[in-house]
């Protein structure tokens, strides 16, 4: 039984230039992708994300967690988070995004969308504690949701989908010369969960 929609091109960069982008489609059966996304909705340590943005601390609806290698302390919109340790969940979700994309990983940033109306406005993963132009493999469970790239200079943009279960790595130079959103939309009920494995310096 085939159990993606479609093919996908894992040799593909989403990107014209200026970095690598590549999407690895649906790497779990529907079984296996909603076991995960109930495990990760019960299990991880969620906390309201917190910002300060124009002087302003800012409590987001959208929830985010923190966890690596070590207590690694990360820091981002002003506010600064240390990594729990890893659950067997986040370990075996880890070791597929390292076999699938060649990269190893030490670190990953969990976020949870309650629905369609939560979003992440146009950023880059750059901050100072990051490896420079280091990958950043992204996994999504729950719904599906549209995820778009913008070129800093020549401001061209790149949509794709993230699918339930799927898998897309951001390389080389993208976070230098991109910046990447998931725009909110009134379609989507349904609530997401998105990894992001990351590289820390020391």
């Amino acid at each position: 039984m085939d159990l993606f929609s479609k093919a996908i091109n894992e040799d593909t960069n989403l990107l014209p230039h200026g970095g690598t982008v590549k999407y690895y489609g649906k790497l779990f059966s529907e079984t296996e992708a909603n076991r995960y996304f109930e495990v990760l909705l019960n299990t991880i340590e969620w906390k309201n994300d917190e910002a300060f943005i124009m002087g302003k601390h800012i409590i987001t609806k959208r929830k985010v967690a923190w966890y690596g290698d070590e207590n690694y302390s990360y820091t981002y919109s002003r506010s600064s988070k240390t990594a729990l340790p890893w659950t067997a969940e986040l370990l075996e979700l880890k070791s597929i995004a390292e076999k699938k994309t060649g990269t190893m990983f030490n670190s990953c940033l969990l976020n949870l969308y309650h629905s369609g109306d939560e979003g992440m406005a146009y950023h880059s993963d750059d901050e100072k504690a990051l490896a420079k132009n280091s990958a950043i493999a992204s996994m999504s469970f729950g719904a599906e949701r549209k995820f778009l790239f913008k070129h800093k200079q020549t401001k061209e943009t790149i949509g794709t989908f993230l699918e339930h279960g799927s898998l897309l790595i951001m390389a080389d130079e993208t976070q230098t010369n991109w910046l990447h959103r998931l725009p909110p939309t009134k379609k989507v009920s349904r609530p997401r969960i998105n990894l992001t494995f990351r590289t820390m310096l020391g």
